[in-house]
């Protein structure tokens, strides 16, 4: 038996429906969740006999444990190749788009139909990868968080936070605002893309491959307490932004999965840089 092993992380699947409400039409649903399961399909079809494999849903990720020498194929949408990543330590990832017409295809870029061919280049280290950073938030107690798209700093409501800003370059600002978003480069396509292209600011904006990132403070409210100064910038290889909570409780949480979170408790700092791992993407 081989000791490569093929684990498909798998979204849901849309769930298939019998009855329409508010208009929604029920072919549609059902087409999503064909298109879903005909990827798995040819996943498990593609896998050689004598691999090892196993298929762990996206809610279970965080209790897998993956090995060295695992190939990982991510069925579904872009963002569960971030989910993934933040559990793997350079394992080679495919990310398969069940539904090329509606998904972007930015981290997910294969047909599963592919995966026969594409399987033995990456397992003879042929297939061309990009190694995409990942931001870290590390808690002054040790705790940490990584993300490959985003870290959110702020209220789990996303109401008013309040906290000290100290930038990479020494600048500190007294700030309440709806929230902190530090950016990767693979995050440059999603929530950082949607302020940054609101505030003309796109040259803020990381590469895909870059070991820099990008941070954006969310609706800064200025008051004779709080400034709106310090709203956008980068973080260069080895810096590092820095927050200290003056909230009672405030929460970190990366790529959107708001349920796996650190919290800040009020005098608590958080920093967030370049982490040291970086995601293995294959993208042909």
């Amino acid at each position: 038996m081989s000791s490569t092993s093929c684990w498909a992380a798998t979204a849901p699947a849309p769930p298939r429906r019998t009855s329409s409400r508010n208009g929604e039409e029920i072919g549609e649903v059902e087409e999503r969740h064909a298109a879903q399961e005909a990827a798995l399909a040819s996943v498990g079809a593609a896998l050689p006999a004598d691999w090892r494999r196993g298929r762990v849903h996206r809610d279970d990720l965080s209790r897998f444990l993956f090995a060295p020498e695992d190939i990982v194929v991510t069925v579904g949408q872009d963002g569960l190749v971030a989910n993934v990543a933040k559990y793997l330590a350079g394992q080679p990832v495919i990310g398969v788009n069940p539904e090329p017409g509606r998904n972007p295809g930015v981290l997910a870029r294969f047909d599963a139909r592919a995966l026969g061919k594409l399987l033995p280049a990456v397992l003879a280290g042929r297939a061309a990868t990009q190694q995409r950073a990942m931001a870290v938030a590390t808690l002054d107690d040790g705790q940490q968080l990584a993300g490959l798209n985003e870290i959110y700093i702020g209220h789990q409501t996303h109401q008013s936070a309040r906290y000290v800003l100290t930038t990479p370059q020494g600048e500190q600002e007294r700030q309440s605002s709806s929230g902190v978003l530090v950016g990767t480069g693979t995050g440059a396509t999603g929530w950082c893309a949607s302020i940054a292209l609101s505030r003309d600011l796109a040259d803020v904006l990381p590469g895909p491959d870059a070991d820099e990132l990008c941070w954006f403070v969310r609706e800064a409210w200025p008051s004779p307490a709080t400034g709106a100064r310090l709203t956008a910038g980068r973080v260069g290889a080895g810096q590092r932004l820095t927050l200290t909570s003056e909230s009672e409780r405030l929460v970190v949480f990366a790529d959107g999965v708001e349920t796996d979170h650190l919290v800040l408790a009020w005098g608590q700092r958080v920093s967030v840089a370049a982490g040291t791992r970086r995601l293995s993407l294959v993208v042909g």
